[in-house]
């Protein structure tokens, strides 16, 4: 993007800012050593994916989870496969307490938060005619009140070092409205989590990236139900599901240097599924 005369005399002082003190070799770019990335929701599905390949790149991981303790096991895996420290803590996103002790205890045993992935989310599919109260209230407590209290603690920790990251894992269906028709709650806190990283993306610009990712339906417990599943097969142009190491490339892309010019960006991950 060019600018002219008139443009460029609105800079503010002190810009340029000087380019990033990164590698130029694209491979080192990738590699996350010392750096300790905390992931929501990582139990299984993309959070664990997403986790496992920050801990292939040479991060350090914190695994949080709520209901499936798995996540203790998969640490321990994870800290012996790769020779990195991977620690599962458990908690629920929707307590902004809990959120905010287990921020702290993450620093507390790692240094320091480097990257963060706000992954956590859940769907009840019912139309909101049928959908009762409560149901809204618990998915919106973790889709959107869960995301924004960890950016609201994270973001504390990141202004303190003066650097961060923070990755919201959105969806397709902040995109559309006509999927699925049975997710209208769903579908509008996704939209929410959508803006509030863009909005983040300008507020924190002094000292922290901020991007999100709205993926399309994957082989997960939170992709396609039974009742949907020929529809994700017939509307994705690549006709079928993601597999979630299809998804690792992008958040490790995000997560490393590789990305330091992406901040504010929607990163669409949906086999086709949204094109017109």
């Amino acid at each position: 993007m060019s600018m002219s005369k008139t443009d460029s005399a609105t800079v503010r002082e002190g810009f340029p800012r000087p380019f990033p003190n990164t590698p130029t070799n694209v491979l080192e770019q990738l590699r996350l050593t010392g750096k300790v990335v905390v992931v929501t929701g990582a139990a299984d599905g993309i959070g664990y994916a997403v986790a496992e390949a920050m801990a292939e790149a040479n991060a350090h991981v914190a695994l949080w989870y709520n209901s499936n303790n798995a996540a203790v096991e998969k640490a321990r895996e994870l800290a012996s496969t790769h020779g990195i420290n991977a620690t599962a803590y458990k908690v629920d996103v929707s307590d902004p307490e809990a959120v905010q002790k287990t921020i702290a205890e993450v620093v507390n045993d790692h240094g320091k938060i480097d990257v963060f992935v706000a992954n956590a989310g859940m769907a009840i599919s019912k139309p909101i005619l049928e959908q009762t109260l409560d149901e809204y209230r618990k998915q919106m407590a973790v889709n959107v009140d869960g995301v924004l209290y960890c950016a609201k603690y994270v973001g504390e920790v990141f202004h303190r070092q003066g650097f961060g990251n923070l990755i919201i894992t959105s969806s397709m269906r902040a995109h559309i409205v006509n999927v699925p028709v049975d997710q209208p709650v769903y579908n509008a806190s996704k939209a929410f989590v959508t803006h509030l990283g863009k909005s983040l993306a300008r507020e924190w610009r002094e000292f922290a990236r901020v991007n999100v990712v709205s993926p399309g339906f994957f082989d997960t417990k939170m992709g396609a139900g039974p009742e949907s599943l020929q529809e994700a097969y017939r509307m994705s142009a690549l006709g079928r599901q993601g597999h979630v190491k299809e998804i690792k490339g992008l958040y490790l892309y995000l997560a490393s240097d590789a990305s330091t010019y992406m901040t504010g960006s929607d990163v669409l991950i949906d086999g086709g599924y949204v094109l017109p």
